[in-house]
């Protein structure tokens, strides 16, 4: 899609968040800025609620906000983390040269907690697919929330809370996010489809949010390519579209610059199928070995399903999906 995406342009508020009991749980912490662990499958709109929190509680959320993803930052290498531009200006020559990445990481995490707020009286900092954090840099990140629980609230989103360690549950109060039933996933589509002027009709929408299966984030990038390639959502329309969406020349694209060793064109497209296009790890793993098994045979095609087995496993104990199926890339390329 070269057009905005309907998850941005249409990011809920607080209360337009679909699941009462989350909207609930969120307003009361805005007046009071407790520390949280919001926890909930993919796609059931964890980070969209925690930036609509984040809108409702500071006068200037683009500063008071810092937001990382736990797989990203986490993945950075030493020079990818001192020279980016959200930490450079905390990170100078002397500590650039003589700390380790992991140091790097750890001062990062005490900076962006120490600093002031720009307006209000506390910043916000989420870490989001924090299943992916380390134990040694869960313990680090449980010494700074202990020291700068006044000034800084601390909310982590995951899939799998089981991976926190219990300091850091003990210092959190629990949000449960589950994915939105299909009547609140159409509510959500129809007052979209209604703001962008796209005509539509109530089967419409109800197919894609059959088709979503409670991801409301693809839900709302079905509902915007069925408009942009139809003109409307209308139950033929998504299903002319939808039954055909696939990621086929995405996906051949992956392979070959993973085959010729550009991993960093191939993690790039993997991110566009994973963030622009919405798709969770497993739909990407599906789709890669249904090109697969067109594209290769013999030994390579039993290479590539022995090495998505082990992450399809991976997956399944909620680790990251852009880390593992890099990682699938990595050694499948080599």
């Amino acid at each position: 899609m070269d057009a905005p995406l309907w998850t941005d342009t249409h990011a809920p508020t607080l209360a337009d968040l679909p699941q009462a009991d989350v909207r609930d749980r969120l307003r009361d912490a805005v007046d009071e800025p407790v520390n949280l662990v919001v926890y909930g499958p993919e796609g059931a709109g964890k980070t969209a609620a925690v930036r609509a929190l984040a809108d409702e509680a500071h006068a200037d959320p683009e500063n008071d906000l810092v937001e990382l993803n736990v797989a990203d930052f986490f993945g950075m290498t030493k020079k990818e983390v001192s020279e980016d531009p959200r930490f450079a200006s905390f990170i100078d020559s002397k500590r650039r040269r003589n700390s380790s990445k992991a140091d790097l990481i750890n001062h990062v995490l005490k900076e962006s907690a120490s600093y002031p707020p720009v307006s209000g009286d506390y910043n916000t900092i989420v870490l989001d697919n924090a299943e992916a954090i380390r134990e040694d840099f869960q313990q680090a990140l449980r010494r700074v929330m202990e020291r700068h629980h006044e000034a800084t609230q601390f909310v982590i989103t995951t899939r799998q809370p089981s991976k926190l360690i219990p300091p850091i549950h003990s210092r959190c109060f629990p949000v449960s996010v589950r994915a939105p039933t299909p009547d609140e996933t159409v509510a959500v589509l129809r007052d979209i489809v209604e703001a962008e002027g796209v005509d539509h009709d109530e089967d419409g929408l109800e197919f894609v949010a059959g088709y979503a299966e409670g991801n409301l984030r693809k839900a709302i990038l079905g509902a915007q390519t069925t408009a942009e390639q139809a003109g409307e959502v209308t139950m033929n329309a998504a299903y002319e579209t939808l039954q055909d969406v696939g990621a086929d020349d995405a996906v051949e694209s992956m392979l070959d610059d993973a085959e010729a060793g550009d991993f960093t064109d191939a993690r790039k497209t993997l991110d566009d199928l994973l963030v622009d296009e919405g798709m969770d790890g497993e739909e990407v793993l599906r789709e890669l070995l249904d090109v697969g098994r067109s594209r290769y045979s013999g030994d390579e095609l039993a290479q590539l399903h022995r090495l998505a087995g082990d992450v399809e496993f991976d997956l399944t104990q909620g680790n990251s999906d852009r880390i593992q199926l890099g990682r699938l890339l990595a050694e499948f390329g080599r």
